[in-house]
This record gives structure tokens, sequence and C-alpha cells, in this order.
């Protein structure tokens, strides 16, 4: 196997989303990017935000694709600077799952789904 990515689908926003990240992620790498021929649409970006690779692009479909809660990208933070910066940034126009604190598990823990639909867990072990 060469490699493995999570695929994020969006509906038309993924260079919203791509902005997004960019402000949130602190080491973030456009590393490729397509656009489809017919619009300004992305039709494929691979991202790198430290060392979790990503493709995101926008759905052609006509139906509009949702996020489930059963997939999540899951981030172990380095530390409680890392992990409340990204909490605090990921839940804005977001909705908090599990709020950050303390928890049996963790130190710290969290589970947000951004203002996209994508569903994150953060944890500090």
């Amino acid at each position: 196997m060469k490699a493995a990515m999570p695929y994020l689908i969006f509906n038309g926003d993924a260079f919203d989303a791509l902005e997004y990240y960019k402000e949130i992620f602190l080491d973030f790498d456009i590393l490729q990017m397509t656009n489809y021929d017919s619009s300004n649409k992305i039709q494929q970006a691979v991202i790198r935000m430290s060392n979790l690779h990503l493709i995101i692009g926008d759905s052609e479909l006509p139906e509009p694709s949702q996020n489930s809660p059963e997939t999540s990208i899951y981030i172990e933070c380095d530390d409680l600077n890392e992990i409340e910066m990204l909490y605090r940034k990921l839940k804005r126009k977001g909705v908090i799952h599990v709020p950050l604190d303390d928890y049996e598990i963790s130190k710290r823990y969290a589970w947000i789904q951004d203002k996209f639909g994508v569903y994150w867990q953060l944890n500090l072990s």
C-alpha cells in the first residue's frame, strides 16, 4: 500500500474550508490542488497538517453530501496550549459534542463538529 488518507467531500465550499483550516492549523501546506474545468470548485486537493495528510474536494453529485459522526479526524495534541487553541478555533460556528475537559481516558479530550460539518476528536494523553 502506498498511502491511506481521509478524503473529505464538501458541497461547493472546499476552498473556504482550505482557508479555514490554514488559519487553524499552524503546520499546514497545500501539496497539490486541481480545480474542475467548468468552475473554480476544487476537484482534489492534498493537504498536510503536521504529519496528517488529507484529500479534500467538492462533490459534483446533485445531492449534497453530509458527514457522519461515526467518522472523525482524531488529533493527538502535543500539549495543553495546542489542544486549547484547536478547541477554541474549531468550535467557532461549530457544534460541541463533548466539551474540552478531563476524562477518565484522557487528560484533556473534546469532540467537535466544525462549521463545515467535519468531526474532530482532540486528545491530550
